[in-house]
C-alpha cells in the first residue's frame, strides 16, 4: 500500500505533494500559488484600501507627533494597532467574498455536478471540498457522513488508497492522471483539472473493464505471437521432415530397385530356360509369379518416388503450348480398347480449341491416372466422360463416371496417399493408392487446383482448373 505522498496526493489538491519525491517541480507548484489566487475583485479592492489607509496613517501619525512632541514615542504601537485592523478587514473580506462560494452557489453546484455520470468532487485552492456527486462517493466507496463538515483533500486520498495504491500517469500545468487500484482488483481513473477561480475539480470514472479488456488483449497478443512461433518452427520441422522423406525414397527405391532388376531378370533367364529345361512344369508358373510381383513392386516403389519428388517441389515441370483437345483425344485413345474390353462406353465433351501453356507428359499422367480410376471402379454398362470447359482465366477438365462413387468420409481420406479405406477400393491393380494424390500434386505444380465431387452407386466427378497464359487470348476465344 502506498501513502498519499508517493502516490502523489498532496494535502493541498492539484499541484501540490511532498518536493522529496521529485514528483512536482517548482514550476508546478508556482503555477498552484496563481491558481489559489483570489480573483473577486472585492476582497482584493478591500485589501489595497487597508493596506493603504494603514500606510498613510502611520505616515501622518510620524509626522504629527514628531512635530508636536519632537519624539517618536507611541508610534509603534499605535502603528501595530492599525495594522492589526487592516489585517481583520482583509480577513473578514476574505471570508465573505473569497473563493469559497456561499450556500445558494453551493446548491447549484451540486446541482450541476450531480447530473454529470462520472464521479466529480470540486475543491478549494486549499484543498478543502467544495461539492462532490453520489458518484463520487459510490466510486470511491465513501460514506455520505464523512463528507459532513471540512473534508480536506488529503483526507479523502487517505481513505482511498487504504488497501490499495495510486499510480501517477501524467502530469502538466493543465492536467494530473492517477489510477487507483483497489483491494477488491477494481481500477479508477483520477483526472484533476484546474479552474479558473482558484481551486481544481476532481473526475472518477471506472475503468476495470477497459483494464481487463486490454489485459485480454495483450494476453491474445502474447498467445498469437506465441503461436506465430511455434507455427514457424513446426513449419520448419515439417519441410525438414519432408526433404529427409524424400532423401530416404531416394536411397530406398535406389537400394531396392537394384536387386528388383536381378530378380526379374533372372526369373526371365529362367522362363526361357537358357541353361536347361526346368522340369516340373510348375516351375515355370512360380517364374511368371515371381516376375510380375517384381515387376508390380518395382512401379510400385517408382510411384512413391515419383509423388515424394512432386510435393517437394524437386521435379520441375516444363511450360510448352499444348492443346487441350487434343491431350484428351490422345488420353481416351489410350484407353479405349481397355474400355471396350470392360464394356464401359467413352463419350468425349465438345471440343474447346483452347491452348494452355503446361507439360505435356505431366498432363498425359494426370488425365491417365483419373481415366484409370474411373475405369477400374465402373462397373459393365457405365460410362465415363471427359470433357473440356474453357473459360476467360483458364480451362477446366472433367472426368465423369457412373461408377461405385465414395462417401463424404472417403473423399477426405483421398487427401491422404496411401489411404484405401473400403474394402471395395482395394481390387488388383490398384496399387498404393497415389493416383489422385500425384494427379492432385500435378495440377498444383502447373498453377491449377483439383475438386473431386462424388455420391455412392451415383458414380465420380474429378474436375481439373489449370489458369491461362498470360498475354495469350486463344482461352478467351474459345470461351466465346
Amino acid at each position: 500500500m502506498r501513502s498519499a505522498d508517493i502516490s502523489g496526493a498532496g494535502a493541498e489538491g492539484f499541484g501540490s505533494g511532498s518536493q522529496a519525491n521529485g514528483i512536482y517541480s517548482n514550476a508546478t507548484n508556482t503555477s498552484s500559488s496563481r491558481i489559489a489566487f483570489c480573483h473577486n475583485p472585492v476582497p482584493n479592492a478591500v485589501a489595497f484600501t487597508a493596506i493603504g489607509s494603514a500606510g498613510l496613517f502611520i505616515i501622518y501619525d510620524i509626522a504629527r507627533t514628531s512635530a508636536e512632541v519632537g519624539s517618536m514615542e507611541g508610534i509603534w504601537q499605535r502603528a501595530m494597532v492599525v495594522g492589526l485592523l487592516a489585517v481583520v478587514l482583509i480577513g473578514a473580506a476574505m471570508l465573505k467574498y473569497g473563493p469559497r462560494p456561499d450556500a445558494s452557489q453551493r446548491a447549484s453546484f451540486q446541482t450541476l455536478v450531480g447530473a454529470i455520470p462520472l464521479g466529480v468532487a470540486c475543491w478549494t485552492a486549499t484543498g478543502n471540498l467544495i461539492v462532490c456527486n453520489d458518484q463520487y462517493r459510490s466510486r470511491l466507496n465513501l460514506a455520505t457522513g464523512s463528507f459532513r463538515g471540512a473534508v480536506s483533500y488529503h483526507d479523502a486520498v487517505t481513505q482511498l488508497i487504504r488497501g490499495g495504491y495510486m499510480k501517477l500517469i501524467n502530469e502538466d500545468d493543465d492536467n494530473r492522471l492517477l489510477e487507483l487500484h483497489r483491494q477488491d482488483g477494481s481500477c479508477l481513473l483520477i483526472d484533476e483539472r484546474p479552474l479558473e477561480t482558484g481551486g481544481f475539480i476532481t473526475l472518477v470514472s471506472d475503468v476495470t473493464e477497459r483494464k481487463k479488456t486490454d489485459m485480454l488483449l495483450n494476453a491474445i497478443r502474447e498467445e498469437q505471437r506465441l503461436l506465430a512461433r511455434r507455427y514457424h518452427e513446426e513449419k520448419l520441422k515439417a519441410e525438414a521432415a519432408s526433404r529427409s522423406k524424400t532423401n530416404f525414397l531416394a536411397h530406398l527405391s535406389h537400394d531396392i530397385r537394384t536387386p528388383l532388376n536381378h530378380i526379374i531378370g533372372f526369373a526371365e533367364l529362367m522362363a526361357h530356360e537358357t541353361y536347361g529345361a526346368l522340369g516340373d512344369p510348375r516351375y515355370r508358373e512360380y517364374i511368371q509369379t515371381i516376375k510380375s510381383s517384381g515387376e508390380g513392386l518395382l512401379a510400385s516403389f517408382a510411384t512413391i518416388l515419383d509423388l515424394a519428388e512432386l510435393e517437394s517441389g524437386q521435379k520441375v515441370l516444363r511450360s510448352e503450348p499444348l492443346q487441350v483437345d487434343e491431350l484428351i483425344e490422345s488420353s481416351v485413345l489410350r484407353y479405349r480398347g481397355q474400355a471396350a474390353r470392360a464394356g464401359i462406353e467413352f463419350c468425349l465433351g465438345e471440343c474447346t480449341q483452347a491452348i494452355i501453356s503446361a507439360d505435356k507428359l505431366a498432363l498425359q499422367r494426370m488425365l491417365g491416372n483419373l481415366i484409370d480410376n474411373s475405369l477400374r471402379f465402373t462397373p459393365q454398362g457405365g460410362t465415363i466422360t471427359v470433357a473440356a470447359y474453357a473459360a476467360n482465366d483458364g480451362v477446366v477438365i472433367e472426368v465423369s463416371d457412373t461408377g461405385l462413387g465414395m462417401t463424404e468420409d472417403r473423399l477426405e481420406s483421398l487427401q491422404q496417399p496411401f489411404a484405401l479405406g473400403d474394402a471395395r477400393f482395394t481390387r488388383e491393380g490398384v496399387g498404393p493408392g497415389l493416383g489422385i494424390s500425384i494427379s492432385r500434386a500435378i495440377a498444383e505444380l502447373s498453377g491449377g487446383r483439383m475438386a473431386i465431387d462424388s455420391s455412392p452407386a451415383m458414380g465420380t466427378t474429378v474436375a481439373i482448373s489449370l489458369p491461362a497464359v498470360e498475354g495469350d487470348t486463344s482461352v478467351m476465344q474459345a470461351a466465346e
